[in-house]
């Protein structure tokens, strides 16, 4: 049975683990784990954990199902408009114009590097006296979100097109296509392919990010769980359950995005 393969004449072999491999990439770890636990077993304060109750909790379950859904529901739309603009803005990229090209790297500059929560209270507070039209507080968070995400996305989708081969792009040429058709039956289909792997992960950090809407009292997961909270002083209980709830559903979202990578990869 062979150890390696052949990939252009090289062959290409998996090293084996070392002793020194082994201690630094799984014992330490779990030892380093192991040891968190038993901090926290010894120092926890098992009176007051014996007084948590989250039974309450189950009161307001139609509550957090309502902030489950605003929160899927503004990242889902959030990301739809920010892959439209960032598959726009990446296309523009290749126009022939400096400055337009400039004004894009400007834009996907400003917008990655200012925070999220300053792009919201912008957004809600201070885009409404310069343009004279107010927003509600879901509509500011969606606009943010989808304004960061198009940003990222657009460096997304810029780098699935430079991985597309000069050949197809010759090709397209050869066969008199025209810029219209070349982009929408040879160079985005096979870009979208490449985008699905980084696109789930940034879905993923945004609906993780848009907690960060609470700031606002959007309806989110978040607000509703602060809401729960203060009504019902169980801050802990709640707390925990909401960050339960983001856990499995990151967890399910993170499996999603492992079979669509290796569906991808097929």
């Amino acid at each position: 049975m062979k150890t390696g393969a052949v990939v252009g004449w090289v062959p290409v072999t998996r090293r084996a683990l070392t002793r020194s491999d082994l201690i630094w990439f799984y014992l330490v770890p779990a030892i380093t784990v192991m040891a968190l636990l038993v901090t926290v077993l010894f120092t926890i304060d098992r009176e007051f954990v014996s007084t948590l109750n989250f039974s309450n909790i189950y009161i307001y379950r139609y509550a957090l199902l309502q902030g489950l859904y605003n929160t899927l529901l503004i990242t889902f739309l959030s990301l739809l408009l920010g892959i439209s603009i960032g598959l726009s803005l990446a296309c523009l990229s290749y126009y022939p114009s400096r400055p337009l090209r400039w004004f894009i790297l400007a834009y996907v500059e400003i917008m990655r590097d200012v925070p999220l929560v300053v792009a919201l209270f912008w957004i809600h507070f201070a885009l409404p006296l310069i343009t004279g039209y107010s927003t509600s507080v879901f509509q500011s968070g969606f606009i943010a979100m989808a304004l960061q995400s198009s940003a990222y996305l657009s460096d997304v989708a810029r780098a699935g097109i430079q991985a597309i081969p000069a050949g197809q792009w010759d090709a397209a040429d050869a066969l008199g296509l025209t810029t219209m058709s070349k982009w929408a039956d040879i160079i985005l289909p096979q870009t979208l392919k490449i985008m699905v792997p980084p696109l789930a992960n940034v879905s993923i950090g945004y609906f993780k990010a848009s907690s960060a809407l609470a700031l606002l009292s959007v309806g989110e997961l978040m607000t509703v769980g602060a809401r729960i909270s203060s009504y019902s002083f169980k801050p802990i209980e709640t707390l925990t359950t909401v960050g339960i709830i983001y856990l499995g559903l990151g967890y399910m979202l993170s499996s999603v995005t492992h079979k669509l990578e290796r569906l991808v990869k097929t």
